[in-house]
């Protein structure tokens, strides 16, 4: 009887009466013992003495692999295979290469835990597991709770078995005969079972291909190149206005950019002072933003006379006089983020820094010329 007998198996009710049976019966060493519960009980993994998962340290290595694999992949295409200095980087770029390591040390860590988890440690699929067939199984899948001792050599004693788990507590006993299906897998059952995954991948595919050409649009499923899309420069039904093209939310402000908090110069001058200290830097960053955009109309020493021909009928403003002298950092700021009379806004153009040093620079010629004794060597 003990060579055809898989296990034995005990039903309880109670989790905690099943980890104090476990504990009772592992010391004596009557064959390995299992549980099969509904749900988790706690405990219950190291009663029967199940060791912790080597799993984790398995896909610890393969993604180490996985990394250190696509590094030297990517760093021999770059280096030896096919050096390409991109940007007058160095050949050996490791920056450029964090996303694809990335992506294969999740691949090759992926697939290990997947394929470890079923084959090597889980072994599965297994549909002929000799508990699933066992007269018990109802009432595990149910509500109940089950502790076999399964046999690990020819000497198994299953009536001892039986005994030591009705002595802790167990409500009824099973013995699990092996199964008669329950032997290797020869070589044309290997044959037919790769043949039938490769014959049911190939009807799928082919179903599918059939049926998407047979009904290419099934509702409310749609082709991405004929999805419905609005032009914004176009013209469209379905405003009243006939613009495809749709006007901001009022309210609406750009990321990183908020809107100025004046509506004039004139209380720019009131409620701005310059925020940037004026350093060699910043002086040089000033006269380029003037020389790029101010100089043409206020000339380059910012007395109003203009680099254009008579042709030009603006009237710049001279920054030399007493009365543009005379106003606030913050009425130049207002005027180059708003404009002023024929002169235009340069918010689009320059940031709130090239704003600024302008305003600096402005203020170097204003001193320049019209220098203090005390400014003179």
């Amino acid at each position: 009887m003990s060579s055809a007998t898989f296990a034995v198996l005990g039903l309880f009710s109670d989790a905690h009466k099943i980890v104090d049976a476990a504990n009772q019966i592992r010391p004596r060493k009557l064959g390995r013992l299992e549980a099969y519960t509904p749900y988790p009980v706690h405990g219950l993994d190291r009663a029967i003495g199940l060791q912790p998962s080597r799993l984790g340290r398995l896909v610890m290595l393969m993604g180490v692999m996985g990394a250190g694999l696509a590094l030297l992949f990517e760093g021999w295409v770059s280096a030896v295979d096919y050096p390409l200095v991109t940007g007058g980087k160095a050949l050996f770029s490791w920056q450029a290469f964090v996303p694809v390591v990335f992506e294969v040390t999740v691949l090759f860590a992926t697939f290990t835990a997947g394929l470890a988890m079923l084959f090597a440690f889980n072994k599965l699929p297994f549909f002929g597991h000799p508990v699933l067939h066992s007269k018990a199984i109802k009432d595990i899948t149910r509500d109940k709770l089950a502790l076999s001792i399964e046999a690990t050599s020819a000497g198994f004693d299953a009536e001892a078995a039986r005994q030591a788990l009705l002595d802790s507590g167990a409500e009824s006993v099973e013995v699990v005969p092996v199964p008669s299906w329950d032997r290797p897998l020869s070589l044309v059952g290997f044959l037919r079972t790769v043949a039938a995954i490769v014959a049911a991948c190939v009807v799928a595919g082919a179903g599918l291909y059939a049926a998407e050409k047979l009904i290419p649009v099934v509702p409310p499923l749609i082709h991405m190149h004929d999805q419905p899309k609005l032009n914004a420069f176009r013209e469209s039904s379905f405003f009243a206005d006939g613009r495809g093209m749709r006007p901001a939310v009022a309210g609406t402000v750009a990321r990183g950019h908020l809107p100025p908090a004046f509506a004039t110069p004139e209380e720019a001058g009131i409620l701005l002072s310059n925020p940037l200290p004026l350093t060699q830097a910043i002086a040089e960053r000033g006269r380029r933003v003037f020389n790029d955009h101010c100089a043409i109309c206020h000339g380059t020493v910012g007395n109003g006379v203009p680099l254009l021909s008579r042709a030009y009928g603006g009237k710049p403003g001279n920054f030399l006089s007493n009365e543009i002298r005379a106003r606030p950092d913050g009425h130049y700021f207002g005027v180059l983020m708003l404009g002023k009379n024929a002169m235009p806004g340069y918010a689009a153009d320059l940031d709130e820094d090239d704003r600024w040093a302008a305003v600096h620079y402005i203020r170097i010629l204003q001193r320049a010329q019209n220098a203090k004794d005390e400014d003179l060597p």
